[in-house]
């Protein structure tokens, strides 16, 4: 009896310490970013180029609360710019949409507004004396400045024109709205709820999984504002979730406030956690804000990314709300 009366109390005090932490660390990196998001004014808003502007987030702040490493997975976090622009010696400008491809196991990630503004700031910058010198600058100095903030290996591509023969982001996978009957489900849990999740799913053929939904809704951890996207989920293995319950689970997030990583993250955790799955992949393709469109993704081997998330050659096709 005392010793299960001292695990329990234990057990109690793990719970305590560890939502104290997480409150700590979600505070942190609300602090930090704090320096741009959520503010009013102009104060930040500079036409010649201010790398200064640039702030990054520690990624163990959230990984902590979730018993996280950055180990578990591999990664990337691609982000579209659309409003690049910088001018020439002579004043021609030139504009064009710039894709960021920043490895998850940086120390890092860089704060949305911070490179907004950050890329704003070269709007009058005078970059090269042709368009195709300003481009490699813009290229260029965009690497220096963000592999010197994150401490990795960034890779920096400007686009003047995207091919429409770009491969689309995901084949072959199945909407969960098409096969989950949603009408006749009781959404009650808006707080990432990994109780939701239920096993026993049995595919047509083979074990595996390919789902897709656009009801994934999440906020900004500063500022509240609602973030839209669509999650994409690749599974193998001999216990999969049941289309309801993953269609709960996402659902679920309505009401959180993280950043984007954070999200592909924690959900990466709870299906990890619940499922034991021998692959697994999670891509969330976020609606842009603030002309930035951010598309993190997560999976236990290299070889289930897309290449179209890191090969320079490609763009990302858009998805309907992008």
């Amino acid at each position: 009896m005392v010793t299960l009366m001292f695990m329990k109390v234990a057990k109690n005090k793990y719970l305590k310490d560890k939502k104290m932490a997480e409150v700590k660390n979600y505070e942190a990196v609300k602090e930090i970013a704090s320096k741009h998001l959520g503010t009013v004014g102009g104060a930040g808003y500079k036409d010649t180029y201010s790398p200064e502007l640039l702030v990054k987030v520690p990624r163990y702040l959230n990984r902590e609360g979730y018993g996280l490493t950055g180990e578990e997975f591999k990664g990337v976090d691609t982000w579209n710019a659309y409003e690049v622009s910088a001018i020439t010696t002579k004043g021609q400008p030139v504009a064009g949409m710039l894709k960021i491809v920043c490895p998850s196991d940086s120390t890092h990630h860089v704060e949305s507004k911070s490179i907004k503004l950050y890329l704003n700031s070269f709007n009058m910058t005078r970059m090269g004396d042709t368009a195709a010198d300003c481009i490699k600058g813009i290229e260029a100095r965009v690497k220096r400045d963000l592999d010197e903030l994150l401490e990795t290996d960034t890779t920096i591509t400007f686009y003047s024109t995207i091919d429409e023969a770009n491969p689309l982001s995901f084949q072959g996978y199945s909407d969960i709205s098409d096969i989950a009957n949603l009408d006749e489900i009781d959404f009650t849990s808006f707080k990432s709820d990994a109780s939701q999740l239920e096993g026993g799913y049995k595919p047509e053929v083979g074990e595996e999984i390919r789902f897709k939904s656009n009801l994934l809704r999440s906020n900004c951890r500063v500022t509240n504002q609602p973030d839209w996207g669509d999650v994409f989920i690749y599974m193998k293995g001999d216990n999969l979730p049941t289309p309801d319950s993953l269609a709960k689970y996402i659902v679920s997030h309505r009401t959180v406030s993280h950043f984007h990583e954070e999200i592909c993250e924690m959900v990466y955790a709870h299906l990890t956690e619940a499922f034991k799955p021998e692959h697994l992949m999670v891509a969330c393709l976020y609606t842009r804000r603030g002309g930035i469109d951010i598309n993190p993704i997560r999976a236990t081997h290299s070889f289930l990314i897309p290449e179209f998330f890191t090969n320079p050659e490609y763009a990302i096709a858009k998805t309907l709300r992008q």
